[in-house]
């Protein structure tokens, strides 16, 4: 299937796609006349990925649900449901809000409410939100019956399953299941929507053996709480399972309804160790200038620190000298040596590696980073200086569109 980048027309809301700039400033832009540091996002690369975890999906027997945690933009999220269903998940209310405004209404919050959350939650209803939630907690499933009463509404419920992250949701075991589901099923103004798990203990998994092992775990798990749930006479129309590493590599998703995988749009330097993705899959980088040479210390810096890279180190477990992203030329994207950010100060990156070009990499020049876990690193911008790949040195990458994404958590 090939994705359709459109013409900028958000098709659900019917509203015309608002630049971030008039198309004037962006005519003849290039990357050099960014400041920095700012974060890049290849839209091949986007591309590519979109079309790989959708076909995998269809291939499946399964709808692709994406989670936009990771990109927060309505413009992935508008590539990322092409040829599914529509529905996306997201990770804050402030999010749920930002996607609603710009037309996608079907979302799963995938994280455990809490009964202070429900007024919101009503708020957002009441602009046309369908908002599935998420518990793993009989008191909490009471309460927000209890709550819907009050407000008048009815709120759809799922229960999350723990699949083996223990982060949070129930075992498919557990005594619990069932007495959630009842809850959820007596009162006329909550519903049992289904099961959700996330397998987010394959980040931790050293080999595509392990991840395949730990997919199929969380494909078990959920499908299994499903069943026990159906055998005690409960609805479950939604058995959801995702994360990018096990839906790369999952052997199956037999009595999954929908996968909801995020990081995959973009990819990562951890993902890569995971063999998820390979370097030339990473979509976005941060672009960054070199202020400074420090030959007696063997590093130069550069302006892009924890602020503008996170301080995730994940990838290091399987990568040595990965650090807090790979250094790369900023016209190709392609690694420099083994030149990696090895320390971050709150807007200063010290770059080391084996053999430092100084002679190529002057002060005032510019370099791109590959983050190490692209969804910590994006949260820390407000836009995506959206570009075409370009293969030569020779060529500076045009800035062909400005995308915006939302970050926070309050509702606006």
């Amino acid at each position: 299937m090939a994705i359709d980048v459109g013409t900028g027309q958000n098709r659900r809301a019917g509203k015309p796609w608002q630049p971030l700039v008039d198309g004037d400033t962006i005519a003849g832009m290039v990357i050099s006349e960014l400041d920095t540091p700012a974060l890049i996002l290849d839209r091949g690369r986007l591309l590519r990925n979109i079309q790989f975890m959708s076909e995998r999906a269809q291939a499946g027997g399964v709808d692709l649900r994406p989670h936009l945690k990771t990109a927060k933009s309505a413009r992935v999220a508008e590539l990322a449901t092409q040829g599914h269903s529509g529905g996306i998940t997201v990770s804050t209310l402030a999010e749920a809000a930002y996607f609603l405004d710009h037309g996608f209404a079907d979302l799963i919050y995938a994280v455990c409410v809490v009964p202070a959350k429900l007024d919101r939650v009503r708020a957002l209803q009441k602009r046309g939100a369908r908002l599935t939630l998420l518990t793993d907690n009989t008191r909490v499933a009471r309460a927000i019956a209890e709550r819907a009463r009050v407000l008048d509404t009815s709120f759809a419920v799922l229960i999350e399953i723990d699949s083996g992250e223990h982060r949070t949701g129930i075992a498919w075991d557990s005594p619990d299941l069932l007495d959630i589901a009842d809850v959820l099923v007596r009162d006329s103004h909550v519903q049992l929507a289904g099961v959700l798990t996330h397998g987010g203990h394959s980040y931790a998994a050293t080999s595509i053996a392990e991840v395949k092992q730990i997919a199929e775990e969380e494909r078990h798990a959920v499908v299994a709480a499903a069943e026990r749930l159906r055998k005690a006479g409960f609805p479950c129309a939604t058995v959801s399972a995702g994360s990018t590493p096990t839906a790369v590599h999952a052997s199956s998703f037999d009595g999954l309804t929908e996968i909801r995988p995020g990081v995959y749009t973009f990819f990562d330097l951890d993902q890569m160790a995971l063999n998820s993705c390979q370097v030339q899959d990473i979509a976005i980088s941060v672009l960054a200038t070199v202020i400074s040479h420090q030959p007696e210390h063997s590093r130069i810096v550069i302006d892009a620190g924890a602020l503008a890279l996170s301080k995730d180190v994940s990838a290091n477990a399987v990568l040595p000298d990965t650090g807090y992203g790979w250094v790369c030329d900023a016209h190709t994207n392609q690694r420099i040596g083994n030149l990696h950010v090895a320390v971050a100060d709150q807007e200063h990156g010290y770059v080391e590696g084996s053999d430092i070009p100084y002679h190529t990499l002057p002060i005032g020049s510019l370099v791109r980073v590959l983050p190490n876990h692209a969804c910590i690193t994006a949260a820390a911008h407000d836009r995506y200086a959206v570009i075409e790949s370009v293969a030569s040195e020779d060529v500076e990458p045009a800035v062909v569109d400005w995308w915006d994404r939302v970050n926070g958590w309050k509702v606006e």
